[in-house]
């Protein structure tokens, strides 16, 4: 497998469920690794990739529910895909409020699964993408120095560079040039770049 092959993750205690995800899962080009319970997956590092987690509801440790509260903050870019042979209506509204794609009652038909795999999977390139973005964005804000992160807060709160200039006690010809390095810096093109970049660090 290449590493930029999804990773497909299956927490189920019945062997022959696992045995059969994990050939369905293959056939379809993705990586799919098995546990046979909440702990086992929990001891297997974070993988960097897309990737998604099929996962049982009853199981012998930790349950399937408190195994998402478990992973919640830590692996956000990884969406849960809840299969259980007993599913009611209040447990599927707690998986789902708590960040569940999909939740499957056995027995499902093949192309369910798949279809809710192939959808957790672009969840999951999405969230990746965006951290990537955001770890870049933060990287360019960290070049700054501290003034220039004091003219870039004045400029996008929509002061003129003489407005700047005036509330930091600089020239006008001072802020244009921390105003120009900012922009290289930030790789802004424009003020509404700046802007939008602002709000996203924010």
């Amino acid at each position: 497998m290449s590493p930029t092959t999804p990773t497909v993750f299956v927490v189920d205690d019945d062997i022959s469920v696992r045995e059969s995800l994990e050939l369905l899962l293959g056939c379809e080009g993705w990586n799919a690794e098995t546990f046979a319970s909440a702990r086992e997956f929990l001891s297997r590092p974070r993988v960097h990739g897309p990737s998604c987690l099929v996962l049982d509801v009853s199981l012998p440790d930790l349950n399937g529910l408190d195994l998402q509260k478990r992973i919640a903050g830590d692996r956000a870019d990884m969406p849960i895909i809840f299969i259980t042979g007993h599913g009611d209506v209040p447990m599927t509204v707690r998986a789902m409020k708590a960040g569940a794609v999909e939740f499957l009652t056995k027995p499902f038909g093949d192309h369910v699964l798949l279809s809710a795999v192939r959808h957790a999977i672009k969840t999951s390139d999405a969230a990746l993408s965006h951290e990537a973005e955001m770890g870049a964005l933060r990287q360019c804000y960290t070049t700054l120095s501290r003034r220039e992160r004091e003219v870039l807060r004045l400029v996008v709160a929509g002061l003129l560079n003489k407005q700047v200039g005036g509330e930091l006690g600089i020239s006008e010809i001072t802020v244009k040039a921390h105003r120009g390095r900012v922009m290289r810096k930030m790789k802004a093109n424009s003020l509404a770049d700046l802007v939008t970049m602002t709000a996203r660090l924010r």
